[in-house]
């Protein structure tokens, strides 16, 4: 599809947080975004042509963001690739990443085995049916060892650390389902590297470094402080783990760094929050290197602008309110500071309701940024 502009229209299966910033990175191209949702007035809307309504498997709804789309994306993994190949093939609108590549993802166990077959590097895991199954999986895999379900979870849920043998039966109990288990990986820090697949090449943003907290991300820090070695590695295995993919778009590869040695946690096929770093940290943030990518457009320069921190804002209430922000003048007088607001109407604990990145271009040490973001962070709430 040749660039022009004004430029095509593109079809997101999802219209969250993901959506709403896709939707201001097309804009400037010229390129128009149409989203569906299940919840009436998504964070989405606001800043895209249309968002239609229905849940992200309903036939009706992405039949008619095909009509209307030149391309397909998705933002969230709960869309349904054997609905994305038929409406792919019915309105011949192609869908970017391929919906094989959703397949793999989706469940974990797959995901994980396709990554070890070709060769990159993953924890030891295996599959579990039975508790039986899961004392003699940690038998072999030893104490402690994460249990997942191979589907739906995420930010935490679905995952369940065991400790020891008395853990077991009640782990397996609150999976509910498939379920794969995963020796701990002793590691040192979590890492990120956002990933493209264009047309023609493939690019990767330089390694971020995750700090999570009950299983949820709360800030991003790049570039991760790591030697470059570890760095260069972290990339080299994130192209390997783009070669594996089908179709076009940008991938969030989680990674695992211990003594030096990187292994792959999980893939997202979408922008992913530990890339939100990149709208201020990049020259081309991930979400409009998506919006190229899936329309087989150049892709842009993945270099860095400086040391950048991104931190999210998540909900600190105990019950379910309206959300309102206070403390929003403290991150606005910040020079740097950048503040990026969802539109969710409902705060609720540790729901993700907007983030705060901070960057500079100059020398400053890294950890005194982390300390500067940290408290534009802390300075706001919603329980106010």
């Amino acid at each position: 599809m040749q660039p022009t502009a004004p430029g095509p229209t593109l079809g997101v299966v999802g219209g969250g947080q993901l959506g709403r910033m896709l939707g201001e990175a097309a804009a400037p191209l010229g390129v128009e975004v149409v989203v569906s949702d299940p919840t009436p007035d998504p964070p989405a809307a606001p800043v895209v042509r249309d968002a239609l309504h229905g849940d992200f498997d309903d036939p009706d709804a992405v039949a008619a963001l095909a009509e209307r789309a030149d391309v397909l994306t998705y933002e969230i993994e709960l869309a349904d690739p054997d609905l994305l190949e038929r409406v792919s093939e019915e309105f011949d609108t192609p869908v970017h990443p391929a919906p094989g590549t959703l397949r793999t993802i989706q469940d974990k166990l797959v995901q994980k085995r396709r990554l070890e077959e070709a060769g990159v590097p993953v924890p030891p895991f295996r599959a579990v049916e039975s508790v039986a199954d899961l004392h003699d999986a940690l038998d072999e895999l030893g104490y402690p060892a994460m249990l997942k379900a191979r589907r739906g979870g995420y930010d935490g849920r679905g995952n369940v650390p065991i400790e020891s043998p008395g853990g077991v039966e009640t782990a397996f109990e609150a999976i509910e389902g498939e379920a794969m288990v995963e020796a701990f990986v002793p590691f040192e820090r979590e890492l990120s590297v956002i990933g493209v697949r264009g047309a023609d090449d493939r690019r990767t943003f330089t390694p971020g470094e995750n700090v999570h907290e009950e299983e949820i991300l709360r800030e991003t820090i790049v570039p991760a402080r790591v030697s470059d070695a570890v760095r260069e590695r972290a990339k080299a295995v994130a192209r390997d783990v783009l070669d594996l993919m089908d179709g076009r778009g940008v991938f969030g590869i989680e990674l695992f760094e211990a003594d030096g040695e990187i292994s792959v946690n999980e893939i997202a096929p979408r922008p992913h929050n530990s890339g939100h770093w990149t709208i201020e940290g990049a020259l081309t943030s991930q979400f409009e290197q998506h919006v190229r990518a899936v329309l087989g457009w150049p892709l842009g320069a993945t270099d860095r602008r400086g040391r950048t921190v991104m931190t999210n804002l998540l909900g600190d209430v105990d019950e379910p309110r309206p959300a309102e922000l206070a403390g929003v003048d403290r991150v606005l007088a910040e020079p740097g500071a950048s503040l990026h607001w969802y539109g969710k109407h409902e705060a609720r604990p540790l729901r993700k309701l907007g983030h705060v990145t901070l960057a500079d271009g100059t020398d400053t040490d890294t950890n005194d940024l982390l300390a500067r973001a940290r408290e534009l962070r802390d300075g706001c709430t919603f329980d106010s």
